[in-house]
Parts: structure tokens; C-alpha cells; sequence
């Protein structure tokens, strides 16, 4: 081979350049995703009790205040609104006289917020609009030329402001326990939002399926033990994590995280509980990451599926040795999911940052009834710009700071997975054991592929793919010698060898299962191929 090949690569972006409506009739033509309730019933596909000539939908969304406080339904947008070219918001609201209790006034309020603080009303501006019952109206919120209520007296005009990604609805007032049951339809935006370029996660470049059986894998996974200085782990957590299989095991294709009650001593301290903590042995930086689980039970239980910075300073960290400068939370901190099993069938995502750490105000979440009876995948969609928290799909949580710094933003750079149970000083006197089981981890990114014209490439054949034990390399155009290598998902060559042969059987035997990237190189160019080992 001469010394010809220059190596130019890019990342190829497949992106989307999109307006968005705003605009939802709970029939399956919408574009909301992410209705919640807060103190109230939510069926966002009920049938339509009221089929009249204004609203004659087969579904709608039935709200149900059944004596909160503070009931709402409310909905996140990717993007903030400008309200400063378009203000306006409807939506249809029938609101049946039998289903009232009180004296409260008959309304309905439309509030702005931001989302992304951890207290989102303090900033919230709202129009309250008089309510008609027992028939279908639809109700319009301009806030170009409806009186508003700001909260803070000294915010400016909604139309002036670009932090507002969060609409709530909220019938009859608040600070109240009357009942209310209310149906509401057809919301809509008057503008759009521009969503811009965003960058499309679908390129698996590292995952995990736990086939096998036993001990977890190691080429993928760290067991970290070594108890921080002290001799006690974080948030007064008081168990052992260990490497035992007890604790940490695979089988039928499940990672199980197995927290259990019992006498265990360990670099010279007694715990009564013992659990797992795992690091992954791959760090990246952006991407979206899926991972499917079903959670643990009992008070006291803290299961969690979060990312540390990979430059973090951590007694007994996979990363810190080699790449350690930055203590917490300046190494940044992503929780994709938190559960306390002493509120059951909640589950949280936050981050901590040198802004706002420990009891962050960074934080959404949202009420699964079945968190630890079925599986769900829970999933994060990382970017320069903002994290998108969802589970099954469904965005519960977005950060985007208005303000990026290394105060509010140290996620430019790489960021490892963790996967573990703690057990809380609170744990219930009758726990004995519970897992955390899940099916499987994977992250992807955007796509890469090289500047170079590869259909002029000579042709290459590799089989078969995926592959168990040998790959078979078979040259169809005719050259005299060609260059391969093979890395695994972290970057790192683990094969390289000259093929001056048509053909090539090569043994792959003995690495894991997994992905993996070949790459070939001729005086043409180069052509980089996946390769799926299994």
C-alpha cells in the first residue's frame, strides 16, 4: 500500500427542518404527546359523552377534579412559544352542571410556563375566561389583547417574554376541594414553532442485550464498591454494593439488580443490605439513550438509571483514574430515571449542576401505575441544545436552560451510564429483597460516513453479518492489496491486518457480542461497515 490515503471523515447529519403545530383532538390526529394530569383524573381518550353540532368528536379528554388543591391538566412543547407573533390559544370545553360542588366561580384559566425551572408558576402569566354549562363552547386566550394576570408583578408582558413551553388548564379556580368534571377538545395554537434542525439518534452505536448467563459482562460493565472516604455512600445510603452475582446477574436475556437484606462486611465495615452499582466502560456525548426496565418494590428502595460526567474525581469510579479533573456536580450529573419506593408509582428524571444540585429545582416526573409490574423503556434525547426525558415515548421532562455555561451546561462532554439500587436509612423493617430488572441498554448517535464516493470504491463483500465465530472478507473487484481494521463501539482497534488475497476467513470467536466497526482502505478511499458480532 503507498502512503496515499488520507482519511477524511465526517459526521453526516440526518436532521429535519419542521414547523410545528401546536394542536391536539384526542382522536390521534395531534401533535401533543405529553398531556399530564396534576391532582386530578386525566382520560385523554374518553368517549364523547355530548356529541352535539359543535363537537361531535368520538373522544375527547375528560378531566376529573376530584377535590385537588391545585387540579390542571397541562402539556410541554419543544421549543418556546413567541408569542410576540402569535398569542392566541383555543380550546373546546363542555362542562356538565352535575358534576359540580362548591360555590366556586365557573371558568376556565389558560397559564404560560416554564417547564424547565423547578418551580414553574412563579413566573406563570394566565387569562381567566367565564365558563357556560351543560353545553360545548370553545374558548379563546389571547395574550395580545385578553386581560393577564402575571404571578410576579414584575415580569414583562407574556408577548415580550420567549421562556413560556408549558400550558396548563385548569377549570373552576384553584385553592379549592370542589369537584369538577369537565371534557375538553380541539386545543389549538395560532402559530407554529420552529423546531429548526435537529439532529436524528439512530445509529446504534453501543448497547447491551444481556444475553448469557451469570455474571454481567465485563468488557462492557464496572462493579464499583470501594465505599467513599467516610466509609458510608452518598445521601446517607447504608449499603454495601458488591460484584456478587447475589447482586448483579444475567439470565434469559435480563440484567437483574438485586438490593436484599443481609449481614455483610466489607473493607472493614458491617452493612445489613447489600445491593449493585454498575458504570459502563463506554462514555459518549450526545445521543438518545433507551433503556427498558421494569423497577424494584419497598420503602426505602432508591433504584436509579442516571450519567456522571466521565472526567468526575470519584473514590472507586471506572473513569476517574485516567480521566478524573472535576468534582461533582461540576462533572455534571443525568438522572434518567429515580424511583423511591416510598412513593410507589412515581418516577423522576432531574439534573444536578453547579447551579442547582443535591435537592435540584431541575426536575419532572410523572405517575405510572405500573412501574414495577411491567416493563417500560425510559429514555433520554441528549443535545447541544437541551435533554428531552420521556418513558414509553411520552416526554415528561425537558432542560434547556436559556443560559448555557459551565454552571448551568457541563454536558459538552462525554457521560457514562450507571445503573444501581441504594437502600435509604428509611428502608421498611419487613424489606428483604427486590430487583431492578432490565432488558436491555442502547444508545445511539447520529450517523457517520466519509466525504469519499464509495460507490467507487472497489467492491468488498463481508459475511455473514451478523456473525458468530468467522467473517469471510471476499474481494469482487480486482486489486492488489487493501487494508482492514475493526474497533469496537469506544473507538478502540482491536484488529488490523493487509489482505493481498480475493479471499479472507477471519476469527471472531473471541469478542464479545456486540456492535463493531470495520473499515477498509484502498488507494480509492475508504468505507467504514458494521459489523454485528452475536
Amino acid at each position: 500500500m503507498r502512503n496515499l490515503f488520507i482519511l477524511i471523515a465526517l459526521v453526516f447529519i440526518n436532521s429535519i427542518f419542521a414547523q410545528q403545530k401546536v394542536e391536539e383532538d384526542f382522536e390521534g390526529n395531534g401533535t401533543i404527546s405529553s398531556w399530564f394530569g396534576d391532582d386530578c383524573g386525566m382520560d385523554n381518550a374518553f368517549l364523547n359523552p355530548f356529541k352535539t353540532d359543535i363537537n361531535t368528536s368520538d373522544t375527547v379528554l375528560k378531566y376529573t377534579d376530584n377535590g385537588g388543591q391545585y387540579a390542571n391538566v397541562r402539556f410541554d412543547v419543544p421549543i418556546n412559544f413567541n408569542l410576540a407573533t402569535n398569542s392566541t390559544f383555543s380550546v373546546k370545553i363542555y362542562v356538565p352542571s352535575s358534576g359540580i360542588t362548591g360555590n366556586q366561580t365557573n371558568q376556565v384559566s389558560l397559564k404560560l410556563q416554564d417547564g424547565t425551572i423547578g418551580s414553574p408558576w412563579a413566573t406563570q402569566s394566565e387569562i381567566i375566561k367565564p365558563l357556560d354549562l351543560d353545553q360545548w363552547q370553545t374558548v379563546t386566550f389571547d395574550f395580545s389583547s385578553d386581560n393577564f394576570i402575571n404571578l410576579d408583578p414584575n415580569s414583562e408582558n407574556p408577548t415580550s417574554r420567549t421562556d413560556f413551553n408549558r400550558i396548563l388548564i385548569q377549570i373552576n379556580g384553584e385553592n379549592n376541594n370542589s369537584f369538577v368534571t369537565a371534557y375538553i377538545d380541539d386545543f389549538s395554537y395560532d402559530g407554529t414553532l420552529n423546531l429548526g434542525t435537529n439532529p436524528v439518534f439512530n445509529h446504534l452505536v453501543w448497547s447491551d442485550e444481556f444475553d448469557g448467563t451469570g455474571a454481567i459482562d465485563s468488557d462492557k460493565w464496572f462493579h464499583q464498591t470501594q465505599l467513599p472516604n467516610g466509609g458510608s455512600w452518598y445521601n446517607g445510603e447504608i449499603q454495601h454494593y458488591t460484584n456478587r452475582v447475589e447482586n448483579s446477574s444475567v439470565n434469559d436475556g435480563i440484567l437483574s439488580i438485586t438490593a436484599q437484606k443481609e449481614t455483610f462486611t466489607d473493607q472493614g465495615y458491617t452493612k445489613n443490605y447489600t445491593s449493585a452499582r454498575l458504570n459502563s466502560k463506554f462514555a459518549f456525548k450526545y445521543g438518545k439513550i433507551e433503556i427498558k426496565a421494569k423497577l424494584p418494590t419497598g420503602v426505602g428502595t432508591w433504584p436509579a438509571i442516571w450519567m456522571l460526567g466521565k472526567n468526575i474525581i470519584e473514590t472507586g469510579g471506572f473513569w476517574t483514574d485516567t480521566y478524573g479533573t472535576e468534582y461533582w456536580p461540576a462533572c455534571g450529573e443525568i438522572d434518567i430515571m429515580e424511583h423511591w419506593g416510598r412513593n410507589q408509582n412515581y418516577v423522576q428524571s432531574a439534573m444536578h449542576t453547579p447551579s442547582s444540585f443535591g435537592g435540584t429545582v431541575n426536575h419532572g416526573g410523572r405517575s405510572i401505575a405500573t412501574v414495577s409490574s411491567e416493563f417500560h423503556i425510559y429514555s433520554l434525547e441528549w443535545s447541544s441544545e437541551k435533554m428531552v426525558f420521556k418513558v414509553d415515548d411520552v416526554e415528561h421532562y425537558t432542560y434547556n436552560p436559556s443560559v448555557k455555561n459551565e454552571n448551568t451546561w457541563p454536558f459538552d462532554k462525554e457521560q457514562y451510564l450507571l445503573l444501581n439500587i441504594a437502600i435509604e436509612p428509611g428502608i421498611a423493617s419487613s424489606f428483604t429483597k427486590s430487583t431492578m430488572e432490565i432488558d436491555y441498554v442502547r444508545v445511539y448517535q447520529e450517523a457517520v460516513a466519509s466525504v469519499k464516493n464509495v460507490d467507487d470504491l472497489p467492491k468488498v463483500k463481508f459475511y455473514p453479518n451478523p456473525v458468530q465465530n468467522n467473517l469471510n472478507i471476499q474481494l469482487i473487484s480486482d486489486i492488489e492489496e487493501f487494508k482492514v481494521e475493526i474497533y469496537n463501539v469506544s473507538g478502540q482497534r482491536i484488529l488490523s491486518f493487509n489482505q493481498h488475497s480475493n479471499h479472507k476467513t477471519i476469527n471472531l470467536s473471541h469478542l464479545s457480542k456486540g456492535i463493531y466497526f470495520l473499515k477498509y482502505e484502498t488507494e480509492t478511499g475508504i468505507k467504514t461497515q458494521k459489523i454485528v458480532k452475536n
